[in-house]
């Protein structure tokens, strides 16, 4: 039963706190805007989500590697980057109700007039605003015991840049050949001005990250074949593709390092938003962090916005530390790199979004999580019908037993109709009961989730049925 978009989010997130997928951070305090806690159940699930990316992106392809880079960098990484100096959101506050704004946000014209809204855009205010102005979005940290400046460096907004100052390192430890890639998933930080959409824009979030290494001219090639992987993957979790696109960057609009970029976009309960980027990032990021290397010893501790990087013409690019020698062709260039950037709890909270479902049966509502069975929390759920005539007993035993190979749960509390809708709404999708006739001829009474049929099976072939329905 399709469930009113305007009321989904406010169902689920109701649910999500019931049921122990996500907690407000610290909540005991009053809480804290943009950070998140995953509880028992959420954290199955966001570790599936994380599992099957591996999976798809590394563990079933034999040309990608992965990394786990420091969340903490050399600062000078950031410089090259590019993130110092344009890692910024247009920031505009109101005086009178003190709220703050991204500019982009409330007038998306922005970006094309550059003339900021003067009045603020709360309709029990309608204060008046500040000029717009750019805010990093980087936290800053300082290194070693004494907050002094020359120790100042900053929590990563992005996983990306382990990957690209680790290349050399890779290609020399593994030998890999181009066309490959290294696959990172981790932390990353940005202070975002306005955190919103439960945890789809948080200031503390977990990134799925590849950087795929290609020779030049072959990387329009490997981009559309990356839109086209990453589209799929969303596909075999059983995404819904009407609520599935793709979006194109209008070529004016591109980010500074990107040559081409494809959003992959969810149709949430507030509307389209970002689950990944694919990016041809061209080999703006290996050249740059060349030109860093240069630059490091001349920088001593300076203030790094204003800091010029050094770039000597005459020490060709091709040869520096992070170019490639193509053994093929014999010779050495810079590769350039398609970027597929997914995000973790992005991804978590569509998967959460698309699998809510109400029903009715017996004259009441139904509240249903319809996940992918690789994504659900718990696999399979074994209830015994009483808690005597030894249904307990055998009911441990046959949950002792599946546990060795999936996620299951073990639940003798409650009416057995009430403990099913427990199962429904953390999205098991299988649940095994243990009643009389299991006492008698050894047969358990297994209930699917989404069409709540249930089918009487021998417990000496119960796993090989839970394995083909989970398959």
């Amino acid at each position: 039963m399709p469930v009113e978009q305007s009321a989904l989010m406010e169902k689920l997130v109701a649910l999500t706190k019931r049921r122990g997928f996500l907690f407000q951070s610290s909540e005991i305090y009053g809480g804290i805007n943009g950070c998140w806690d995953y509880g028992p159940m959420g954290v199955e699930l966001k570790r599936n989500v994380k599992d099957a990316w591996w999976r798809a992106m590394v563990r079933d392809r034999d040309d990608v590697v992965g990394l786990d880079s420091s969340i903490l960098m050399h600062p000078m990484a950031w410089r090259a980057s590019g993130h110092i100096a344009n890692f910024a959101d247009p920031m505009i506050d109101c005086k009178r109700c003190k709220k703050r704004y991204r500019v982009d946000e409330i007038d998306p014209a922005y970006e094309d007039t550059g003339i900021a809204p003067t009045v603020c855009p709360d309709p029990k205010c309608k204060g008046e605003l500040t000029a717009a102005r750019k805010f990093n979005l980087m936290f800053e940290t300082h290194l070693g015991p004494v907050a002094e400046s020359a120790a100042k460096t900053y929590l990563r907004p992005e996983t990306a840049q382990g990957i690209f100052v680790n290349f050399q390192n890779v290609v020399n430890s593994t030998r890999i050949k181009v066309p490959f890639g290294i696959a990172q998933q981790g932390k990353s930080f940005r202070n975002e001005i306005n955190p919103r959409n439960f945890t789809f824009r948080s200031r503390e979030f977990e990134q799925m990250e590849m950087e795929f290494f290609c020779k030049p001219g072959t990387d329009d090639t490997w981009f559309e074949y990356w839109v086209g992987q990453r589209r799929q993957w969303y596909a075999d979790l059983g995404m819904n593709m009407d609520k599935l696109r793709l979006r194109q960057h209008d070529q004016a609009k591109l980010s500074h390092y990107s040559k081409a970029t494809t959003d992959v976009e969810y149709l949430f309960p507030f509307g389209w938003g970002e689950l990944e980027g694919i990016a041809n990032r061209t080999d703006y990021d290996l050249r740059q962090h060349q030109i860093g290397m240069r630059s490091v010893g001349k920088w001593q501790g300076q203030d790094l916005q204003d800091f010029p990087l050094v770039d000597e013409d005459k020490e060709e690019f091709s040869s520096g530390k992070l170019s490639y020698f193509d053994d093929e062709e014999k010779r050495r260039y810079i590769p350039f790199v398609i970027e597929p950037a997914a995000g973790a709890d992005r991804a978590t909270l569509a998967f959460l979004c698309d699998a809510y479902d109400e029903d009715v049966a017996n004259n009441e509502t139904r509240v249903v999580l319809r996940l992918h069975p690789r994504l659900a929390p718990i696999k399979v759920a074994v209830l015994p019908l009483v808690r005597k005539e030894g249904m307990p007993e055998r009911g441990q035993a046959i949950y002792g037993d599946l546990r060795k190979r999936w996620n299951a749960m073990y639940d003798d509390s409650a009416a057995i109709g009430k403990r099913y809708r427990r199962q429904d709404e953390v999205g098991t999708p299988l649940c095994i009961t243990i009643d009389g006739d299991t006492m008698k001829d050894g047969s358990v009474t297994v209930r699917e989730r989404d069409s709540m049929q249930q089918q009487r099976i021998a417990a000496d072939v119960l796993s090989r049925f839970v394995e083909e329905k989970l398959a």
